[in-house]
């Protein structure tokens, strides 16, 4: 797959490095032992900041959230509640699975920590039409077969947790493999400018020019 370009409204920025701001996101799945699904919402095409990209529901973390671990699950929770309307009913069924930090020559950054969890019985996502317009269930490998024949934008976290998702043949085996992992922050890089510029990870080439 293509390594994709910056999102739209990720402006390169010219002056000092931004702070990243927190963030949390919920990667929900469904599936149990026998399969394994992912909620996306589509963000309202309007919006400036990524707008009409398929993203996990998430957001950054408010002052009552509250501070550490319990602050950022306690946003996750909050965001996915606002966004999709699922509700999850505490904050014990979250676990950290990855955190990405926004490249440091873009001007809207944040740290984002990844959280994943089990979606309760039934549920089924309700947007508010304002901030997200769609949501929908995805297989891992069927989000990345629409990005690519481009049905649906994804941006480079999200298509780069789904490429880690796809692997895994159910939701069980997903979070059976998360319970032994360490959680090491990851700061992806631009390199080049305008029409040329793409993003690289660590240990991929050009990440140290």
């Amino acid at each position: 797959m293509d390594t994709p370009r910056p999102a739209p409204g990720e402006e390169i920025n010219t002056g000092p490095e931004t702070v990243p701001r927190l963030a949390a996101t919920v990667i929900l799945l469904r599936g149990g032992g026998d399969g394994l699904e992912v909620l996306l919402a589509q963000r309202n095409p309007k919006a400036r900041f990524m707008g009409g990209a398929w993203v996990f529901p998430g957001g950054a973390v408010n002052t009552d959230d509250g501070d550490g671990e319990a602050g950022r699950k306690a946003a996750a929770i909050r965001e996915l509640i606002e966004e999709t309307g699922v509700v999850l009913d505490d904050s014990d069924g979250l676990l950290a699975f990855s955190r990405w930090i926004t490249p440091a020559v873009v001007k809207i950054r944040y740290d984002t920590w990844f959280y994943l969890a089990i979606a309760p019985y039934g549920a089924q996502p309700r947007v508010d039409g304002t901030e997200m317009v769609d949501a929908r269930w995805f297989e891992p490998q069927e989000a990345l077969r629409a990005y690519r024949a481009g049905e649906i934008m994804l941006v480079f976290p999200t298509i780069k947790h789904l490429e880690q998702l796809s692997s895994f043949a159910s939701a069980n085996a997903l979070v059976a493999h998360a319970r032994t992992r360490t959680v090491e922050p990851v700061q992806p890089r631009v390199i080049g400018t305008g029409e040329t510029a793409r993003i690289v990870l660590p240990g991929e080439p050009g990440y140290d020019d």
